[in-house]
């Protein structure tokens, strides 16, 4: 009697553990996907290559100038004392360290550019989804983009209705 008790017990101590687990809702959603394809992502998207298109016109401009002025100066250095084409070589120099100096620039503003403007985007979506987790009661929402690591998607999908609170 004493051990049917102490199963009873436990097979009681069991069923209220697991509905208590299973009362905790778990969703997960591509939130990779979701911020790519968000209007505020495309709309970085567009402003990010107009920006890169101009600063690679600069500096093509500044390749070709640096080309055109270093064929002259080859075709010219016959008739140059030693002195004067010393000098157009650290010219030259100059100009190849300003273009680098160009590039640099333009790779570091473009990243800085991308970051200050994925941040409010993130924000957003994260917002979004914790919004949309508490009005469905998830407790727990996983990242089901993230080295596609999701091997069982038995939680509650949150991506459409993620989409339709952001009004996209």
């Amino acid at each position: 009697m004493k051990n049917f008790k102490t199963l009873l017990l436990i097979a009681v101590f069991t069923l209220g553990v697991a509905g208590v687990a299973n009362a905790q809702k778990v969703g997960h959603i591509n939130f990779e996907k979701l911020v790519a394809e968000m209007p505020q992502t495309k709309a970085l998207k567009v402003t990010m290559e107009k920006l890169s298109k101009t600063y690679q016109d600069e500096i093509t401009g500044m390749e070709k100038k640096i080309e055109a002025t270093q064929k002259k100066y080859v075709a010219e250095s016959k008739t140059q004392t030693q002195a004067t084409n010393d000098k157009r070589a650290k010219e030259l120099q100059g100009e190849a360290a300003k273009l680098e100096q160009a590039r640099r620039f333009a790779y570091q503003d473009m990243q800085k550019r991308q970051n200050e403007g994925l941040q409010p985007i993130i924000e957003k979506a994260q917002k979004a989804i914790e919004d949309v987790a508490a009005s469905k009661g998830v407790l727990y929402v996983l990242d089901s983009s993230v080295g596609k690591g999701l091997l069982v998607k038995k939680g509650e999908d949150l991506f459409n209705a993620v989409k339709a609170k952001l009004g996209f």
